[in-house]
């Protein structure tokens, strides 16, 4: 019967041989590369919607700001070019909160992928990031989602405060895209 191993002897505190750092593990997930980054901090306020569309046909809607006004119900007035470095001129409407017209500058974007903008105020006290990011399950079905993360100093507290609106804001959005994109799916099918 084999018999097991005892503890090293020759460690130290903490599991580390003296005059060593011990062994190197490698995790399985990262195989030797350094991990990925973290995400930003601060309070993340998000929604999900499964729509039965192409990838490329949600994000032509997403895409064309300039028509955001015929179906978006949050952003009821959209001006702007999806450019790296651009700034969107977008009047933002969320149940129970006065309309309000914001200036976010674009972040990052990746066709039929995702859109990533930025707004920060207050003096860079309050920073958002917000996201539209489109996850393709199938040739003609993909999720989406749709999400907002405060951070800066006062952006959780913000964030917190407003969290039940903007989410009801991100819910409405959803449907209508959803409800626009399968529309516009059902007549390419035809």
């Amino acid at each position: 019967m084999p018999m097991k191993s005892g503890p090293d002897l020759m460690a130290g505190p903490f599991g580390r041989k003296a005059g060593g750092l011990g062994p190197k593990t490698m995790s399985l997930k990262t195989e030797g590369k350094p991990p990925p980054p973290k995400p930003p901090g601060g309070v993340r306020i998000e929604d999900r919607v499964g729509i039965q569309a192409p990838a490329e046909l949600i994000w032509g809607i997403v895409h064309d700001i300039g028509r955001w006004h015929e179906w978006n119900p949050t952003y009821t007035r959209a001006a702007g070019q999806v450019r790296i470095g651009d700034t969107l001129t977008l009047t933002l409407e969320l149940p129970g909160q006065p309309a309000q017209e914001i200036r976010p500058r674009v972040l990052d974007w990746v066709p039929n992928e995702q859109l990533h903008w930025r707004l920060t105020f207050m003096g860079g006290l309050i920073r958002t990031l917000r996201y539209i990011e489109i996850s393709p399950l199938s040739e003609t079905g993909c999720i989406v989602d749709n999400g907002e993360i405060f951070g800066g100093l006062m952006g959780p507290s913000l964030g917190k405060r407003v969290g039940r609106s903007v989410r009801q804001g991100f819910q409405a959005m959803n449907a209508a895209l959803k409800d626009r994109a399968e529309a516009e799916w059902a007549k390419r099918r035809g």
